[in-house]
């Protein structure tokens, strides 16, 4: 057997040496492939964790036209994404489901017009294999930008402006609205008030569908418009006492509207939920659980949608690489009505 010179690199023909194989099996155990004997497979894999060695993922990308990298888009500026715990959860699960595909994050963030083209070379540049892309805006270029680059893609969230060939993730928005107002009527509140989100986001012209589900002749005056933040759950819910003093229930369209909007209740002197019952939306638990009182809320499983989302495009890309055409089917995940102490 021949020895590996002090101080190289081992080569793939120092590990096929060592397990005793040809220079084609120990590929193709080393780049995941099919149709090697576990026998040999195991040898393989001894033989590597022997020498340390390391694959040339520069040299296979040669061969592969793969990058081994995937870019996460999130159509939200910087200040955004690193104050909103949601999306911190979001990335989480992308990142964890890209490493147990041995597959690298590449992070990318819009904070004005003039990063589309920007992203649009760097994605068609083939410095990745495929995108995923969440907190799309109805107005916003960016799904047809990454449809145009050819790259494969997923996205998080229903995309508006006709995006439907490209697989999403998504949750029930409309379902866990309509939960968490019946949940409020069923507590015998009759004057519910809505905290919506952005009205270019399909996730909250869902949740404020599923509202109107249930309270179909609502006022109008009992709707009040934020924009995801907490500082616009606040100015919401003065809105709305100023509008209708005499609300009795509050359901946010998410989790840090509901922290604002408590906020706003506290300083009034309005006793949750005695006075006003409250719910949002998300379930994430460093806003839900530390409010006060404790939020009861909507919960998505906003973790396992990231890795959900990477599931998928990975199914995206096998396909591609097989010249299987079908892309996968979308899926909608549900919600889950979490009670605490304010509802």
């Amino acid at each position: 057997m021949p020895e590996q010179p002090a101080g190289s690199r081992p080569t793939l023909e120092a590990v096929a040496a060592r397990a005793g194989v040809s220079r084609a099996t120990a590929s193709r155990v080393v780049n995941g492939g099919a149709g090697v004997r576990q026998p040999l497979a195991d040898k393989v894999r001894e033989a590597v964790e022997e020498l340390g060695y390391v694959p040339n993922h520069a040299a296979r990308s040669l061969v592969t036209r793969q990058s081994g990298a995937v870019a996460v888009v999130i159509a939200e500026p910087e200040f955004r994404i690193f104050s909103d715990p949601f999306f911190e959860q979001q990335v989480r699960g992308i990142s964890r489901e890209l490493t147990a595909n041995d597959a690298q994050l590449v992070l990318l963030w819009v904070e004005g017009p003039g990063d589309y083209d920007r992203i649009a070379r760097y994605l068609g540049g083939g410095h990745v294999d495929g995108a995923l892309a969440f907190s799309l805006h109805n107005d916003d270029g960016l799904p047809a930008l990454i449809r145009g680059t050819k790259v494969p893609a997923v996205f998080g969230g229903r995309p508006g402006g006709g995006s439907a060939a490209v697989p999403y993730v998504d949750c029930d928005n409309r379902g866990g609205a309509r939960a968490a107002v019946r949940h409020l009527v069923g507590l015998g509140r009759e004057r519910i008030a809505h905290i919506a989100g952005p009205r270019d986001q399909t996730s909250a012209t869902d949740r404020a569908d599923g509202y109107r589900d249930v309270l179909f002749d609502a006022d109008p005056a009992l709707t009040a418009q934020g924009d995801f933040t907490m500082d616009s759950g606040g100015r919401a819910m003065a809105e709305l006492l100023a509008r209708r003093p005499d609300l009795d229930a509050v359901f946010a369209a998410n989790d840090l509207m509901a922290a604002g909007a408590l906020r706003v209740l506290r300083e009034r002197g309005r006793r949750v939920p005695e006075d006003v019952a409250f719910v949002g939306f998300d379930d994430m638990a460093s806003v839900a659980e530390s409010a006060d009182p404790a939020l009861t809320t909507v919960r998505q499983d906003i973790e396992g949608m990231g890795r959900l989302m990477v599931r998928l495009l990975m199914r995206v890309l096998s396909s591609e690489v097989a010249g299987a055409g079908d892309a996968p089917a979308s899926v909608i995940m549900p919600t889950e009505l979490v009670r605490r102490a304010s509802a």
